[in-house]
């Protein structure tokens, strides 16, 4: 069951948006004002958010913002009734994904969030990711395929790889991994990072994830 973040004040549309994604099967935790969006963001992770952009406290835009900043990679849908150029751009850049204008059809809503949520973490729609000639990802199973043959992660692993995949090429501060991998009532460990680090590289390559001295790591998938 996917899990989705909704941010909305008004009650009446909080109210009829949780009801109606509820019936389509998903786990909805609703909110009206965006510092309660960014302490659930803090307890939990979720698979999907949805976000109002005036909203009392922080707005969606700059909760948004910080958010993909502390590491928070899930697909965002903005609900707005901003219609200009100038608007959009800053919501694309601020991390959005999507967005949907006030007023809008259940139905639309439901067709954007199913499509963010099948091209999942790497906004693809395929369900295998190359990492190298002979090792794909399963996006479907969190598998990792290699020579033909499946290879299940360890939760931690899996969550690695798939930020690593999200940000290739790019260093990933150690910061950035313990907001990822560990919830806000798991205490952080550099050595346990470590072992899911050497875990990974024992099935995938030692050269594929690159150690960056007091900065953090990078995936390389370079043939």
């Amino acid at each position: 069951m996917s899990k989705i973040l909704l941010l909305e004040d008004d009650a009446n549309l909080n109210e009829t948006v949780t009801e109606f994604l509820e019936e389509q099967g998903y786990e909805v935790v609703s909110v009206y004002d965006g510092y309660e969006a960014q302490e659930k963001l803090y307890e939990s992770k979720y698979d999907l958010l949805l976000l109002d952009i005036n909203v009392p406290g922080i707005d969606g835009l700059e909760l948004l913002k910080e958010s993909r900043e502390e590491g928070v990679v899930a697909p965002a849908i903005y609900i707005t009734s901003m219609d200009s150029v100038d608007d959009l751009e800053k919501g694309f850049n601020s991390g959005c994904d999507d967005y949907i204008r006030k007023p809008f059809a259940l139905k639309e809503l439901h067709i954007r969030v199913e499509t963010l949520l099948k091209r999942s973490f790497f906004h693809e729609s395929k369900d295998l990711i190359q990492i190298s000639e002979n090792i794909d990802y399963n996006v479907k199973n969190n598998e990792l395929v290699i020579d033909g043959e499946s290879t299940s992660l360890g939760n931690k692993e899996s969550k690695l790889l798939k930020l690593f995949m999200k940000a290739e090429g790019e260093i990933i501060s150690h910061e950035r991994i313990y907001g990822h991998l560990w919830d806000f009532d798991e205490e952080p460990s550099d050595t346990a990072l470590r072992t899911y680090i050497k875990n990974l590289r024992k099935i995938i390559g030692k050269e594929r994830i690159v150690s960056i001295k007091k900065q953090g790591y990078k995936l390389s998938t370079e043939k």
